[in-house]
């Protein structure tokens, strides 16, 4: 790698792009900025919580980026030194499919593992490009769950007991486990946030992405009061969010004024790269680590990170 020395013989890469590009240039700023960051992230200690944090990421509108998010946050964590648990309970398996894990019909899943077939160690595979991220599958079968549980006493605590059940007999530690939760608020939603601890919900760049937002909090406020009153709504993330619109900074600001202790910093670009991956059976943290996509999620990993920590502190 070129650095400076002391007699100036070689200029640093910040260097050089600040001489390419002069402080008028917008993109010569933006190069600088991602470079910048791209360091100061990998370069970063992201703090481990004292306990398991598990997280679902929802939202009943579709589009918003839960699969994108899920994942994602997920590998960044696990880049970072993490051990964590993805479990997929969208019957699409998008999540599956990002992290390239299989998925066909028939492949023993959270489907499986629900109809009390199978336990979580039975199904549970390893991610190929982060040897510290486990993730329980998803298939199609997933889809017509809910009409074979919703006669059950137990139909809203199927992955809550097989999940601690799996944490106490197969002895593994996990820092984070992540639930990708299907575009609705049916039973495989309810299963979700009835095992989860936080809800991590991110919201799309646009003002009709606000519309169910409402719904989404006061269903959350329902369940904390009715079946897991250990749950909370813990962060709300920006996606897609296009810095040159005013649009975006529109939204992002709204959300800030309305929840400014939950909102966090960080926002997901829109871009290329990020739709791509998985494409490639890949996280964007794999498949184009030095990305606007790919720092911004890292980042975003950090901040969750680091507010665990104050979370934990302040109970």
């Amino acid at each position: 790698m070129i650095s400076e020395n002391t007699d100036n013989k070689f200029e640093s890469a910040s260097d050089v792009l600040q001489r390419i590009f002069n402080t008028d240039s917008s993109l010569g700023s933006e190069l600088l900025s991602e470079s910048d960051r791209y360091a100061a992230v990998t370069a970063a200690t992201f703090p481990k919580p004292q306990y398991t944090r598990v997280i679902a990421c929802a939202n009943q509108k579709g589009g918003v980026g839960k699969t994108t998010t899920t994942v994602n946050l997920a590998a960044a964590l696990a880049e970072a030194g993490m051990r964590v648990l993805v479990l997929d309970m969208d019957p699409q398996g998008n999540a599956s499919t990002a992290l390239g894990i299989e998925h066909a019909s028939g492949t023993p899943s959270i489907y499986d593992v629900l109809e009390g077939r199978y336990t979580i160690e039975q199904v549970v595979q390893t991610c190929v490009d982060f040897p510290s991220l486990d993730v329980v599958p998803s298939t199609i079968d997933l889809s017509g769950a809910e009409l074979e549980i919703a006669n059950l006493d137990d139909r809203v605590d199927l992955l809550r007991n097989a999940l601690s059940y799996y944490l106490r007999s197969s002895g593994k530690k996990y820092e984070y486990i992540f639930i990708d939760c299907a575009p609705s608020l049916g039973l495989l939603v309810l299963n979700a946030l009835r095992a989860a601890e936080e809800a991590l919900i991110p919201i799309q760049a646009e003002y009709y992405a606000l519309e169910g937002l409402g719904q989404l909090l006061k269903t959350i406020q329902l369940i904390q009061m009715s079946y897991n009153p250990s749950l909370r709504v813990a962060m709300m993330l920006v996606t897609m969010y296009d810095r040159r619109t005013s649009l975006s900074h529109e939204v992002y600001e709204e959300i800030q004024q309305h929840y400014p202790s939950l909102l966090l910093e960080t926002v997901i670009p829109r871009a290329v790269r990020i739709s791509e991956a998985p494409s490639y059976a890949q996280s964007i943290i794999s498949y184009a680590p030095r990305s606007a996509g790919a720092i911004a999620y890292r980042e975003a990993a950090l901040e969750i990170a680091k507010r665990g920590v104050a979370s934990r502190t302040e109970q």
